[in-house]
């Protein structure tokens, strides 16, 4: 028996990093899993199925239920589709993880518009459409939810180079925050992650050294015990997750 039996869950760039990781560990607890990926480059440009379809392909080799999904977080039919394809296929959604994400790191003298509104819209943008849609549809089934959306401490604290992504990642943030106190009377929590973890979007970022202490399958599991019945009132935290260090963000003023 897995800790998420019966529950079917969207996990948006998850053809990946630490899409990959928790799409793998929630369909290992049971979960059914659409597995979302557009297949592009880390920079957001290109397309493909294979990523999506490789996840998958673990899923399902390990005795797990999954479907693929290609559409893009910054397109909202897309976003409506991927809720869509989770109820066609297993008749529900009961979890979101909003994962997604692309880098176009530049210095603020050097920052064009197109990398300003490329990366909010697939951030900021992207995890609203597919937040979105997840909700309306938990609010039609009645019976709660699970939404986790993905943070940065570039958000939250702060990374040179990072002016847009670290605007989109606070905005995030901010828009977590909200949404769970509205969430609070239908039964759907919603958490955010500010994890460091080794991807395809921190390869060239993380220094040498680092990379073996902070590998994704260690941010995962935190992922999964929040969408388990143990954490049904565990809402509105952000999760600072670094290898072994779990930390929970709080201000004070």
């Amino acid at each position: 028996m897995g800790m998420l039996d019966g529950k079917v869950a969207l996990v948006t760039g998850a053809g990946g990093g630490l899409g990959r990781t928790h799409a793998l560990l929630l369909a290992a607890q049971g979960a059914a899993v659409v597995v979302n990926d557009l297949g592009g480059a880390r920079d957001g440009t290109g397309a493909g199925t294979s990523m999506a379809d490789g996840v998958v392909q673990e899923i399902r080799d390990a005795g797990g239920q999954a479907v693929a999904d290609y559409g893009s977080v910054a397109n909202k039919a897309d976003a409506e589709g991927m809720v869509q394809t989770a109820v066609d296929s297993f008749g529900r959604l009961d979890i979101c993880i909003c994962n997604a994400g692309i880098l176009r790191d530049k210095s603020f003298k050097n920052m064009t518009d197109d990398m300003w509104e490329v990366v909010n819209d697939v951030h900021l943008r992207g995890t609203y459409y597919s937040a979105k849609a997840a909700y309306d549809r938990m609010l039609e089934q009645g019976e709660g939810g699970r939404i986790i959306v993905t943070s940065s401490t570039s958000g939250l604290l702060g990374n040179f180079g990072q002016t847009n992504y670290g605007a989109a990642k606070a905005g995030i943030a901010g828009f977590a925050r909200c949404l769970y106190l509205e969430g609070a009377r239908y039964g759907v929590t919603v958490n955010i992650l500010a994890p460091t973890a080794l991807s395809r979007l921190t390869e060239d970022i993380l220094p040498e050294q680092a990379k073996d202490a902070v590998p994704p399958e260690k941010v995962s599991p935190t992922v999964v015990w929040l969408c388990t019945d143990d954490a049904k009132d565990v809402t509105g935290r952000t999760w600072l997750l670094t290898g072994n260090r779990v930390s929970l963000l709080s201000w004070q003023v």
